[in-house]
């Protein structure tokens, strides 16, 4: 079998398309044929990481939406055909796997970043005869035709538009789970939210779902401010991260029930961690390198901070359940997606790298 792939050869070299032999269906896995995958910053931080960390040439992606082509004998869940929406995979037999909590597989990294099967093999092979890693998340969904690990896949209701649905296995899926489960706020709270991309605006839409009486956007682009505007904040915050705390107590007159970053930087969480009021929780998810340093007095008043991956969702459940809340239109995320045709995948990381799109999303 014969895949149209997007490879990435080097961490600081742009995608090249590349016509990649499939391997056969192994018994835990699905033969997908791709239909739209979007793009995450995820798959793009072996830019940020030291060269050590590269796995080698690689098809990433991990937002897939595609149809079924073939099961393998030990997958139950679909069948030939089914569409289907592709997540994060995981171990299922880990402590936090047995305890339902499927991101925190203590086992993440061998099932969703090592570049290939958990024998050490690979599903795609180069025109030179050269494995290509594949299975990143379980998926490498930057392929015409994948092989998934069975439990990255996903059914959706086949009236779902597939070109719109990729975002939901990561992006949505860790912004909406913020809300819904991590920190399940309840109507009449109060929340400010850090960054204003796709993580941060669908935290925003869910959070007015759940009735939220005040959400505060952060964020530096006018352009996103509106659109934290347009899906439910309330109020917006800019400025000095030094004086954010300040407007956020402003605003709520002793500080907000809940706080959600999804910047990674140091200087903002500090500023909406202090934005709590005392027995307040922050929820984690912007990936940052450096150090970050909090006030000792700040933590033993009795706030709570905790990281958040993937949504804290189980995505068999909490997949189809976002897609339900687009249909009746609460969870209007795909109005955030500029389409990009495959070959133009580095026009599409360089557009979200500049913030010009929000949710691009590759499509075959």
């Amino acid at each position: 079998m014969k895949a149209t792939a997007a490879v990435l050869r080097g961490p600081q070299d742009p995608f090249i398309i590349e016509e990649l032999d499939v391997d056969s269906t192994r018994d835990d896995e699905v033969l997908i044929r791709m239909v739209a995958a979007g793009v995450c910053h995820t798959d793009l931080l072996s830019r940020e990481m030291p060269p050590e960390f590269f796995v080698g040439p690689q098809v990433y992606g991990h937002e897939g939406a595609g149809v079924v082509e073939a099961v393998g004998s030990a997958v139950s869940h679909v069948a030939i055909g089914d569409h289907v929406v592709l997540s994060f995979n995981n171990c299922g037999d880990c402590v936090a796997c047995s305890a339902g909590r499927l991101p925190y597989c203590h086992n993440f990294a061998a099932h969703n970043m090592a570049g290939g099967r958990l024998d050490g093999s690979r599903a795609f092979t180069d025109a030179d005869g050269e494995a290509v890693g594949s299975h990143y998340f379980g998926q490498s969904s930057f392929a015409s035709l994948t092989v998934a690990a069975g439990d990255s896949v996903v059914k959706i209701d086949p009236s779902y538009d597939l070109r719109k649905m990729g975002p939901l296995g990561c992006g949505v899926q860790t912004g909406v789970g913020a809300i819904f489960n991590t920190l399940d706020i309840e109507a009449g709270s109060t929340l400010v939210v850090a960054g204003a991309g796709t993580l941060g605006l669908t935290a925003i839409m869910a959070a007015k779902h759940r009735g939220a009486e005040r959400i505060i956007a952060i964020d530096r682009h006018e352009s996103r401010q509106a659109l934290a505007t347009k899906y439910g904040a309330t109020d917006i915050v800019t400025g000095d991260p030094d004086e954010m705390t300040g407007a956020i107590h402003g605003l709520t007159g002793g500080g907000v029930d809940y706080a959600f970053d999804t910047t990674g930087n140091a200087a903002v969480v500090r500023a909406i961690v202090n934005g709590l009021h005392i027995t307040g929780t922050c929820a984690l998810a912007g990936v940052g390198f450096g150090e970050l340093v909090l006030d000792h007095i700040t933590m033993i008043s009795g706030r709570t901070i905790t990281g958040v991956m993937e949504g804290d969702a189980t995505p068999a459940t909490f997949i189809p359940m976002m897609a339900e809340l687009n249909a009746a239109g609460s969870l209007p995320f795909d109005e955030l997606i500029v389409e990009f045709p495959i070959a133009e995948i580095n026009e599409a990381e360089a557009a979200s790298a500049d913030g010009s799109v929000i949710k691009p999303v590759l499509i075959f």
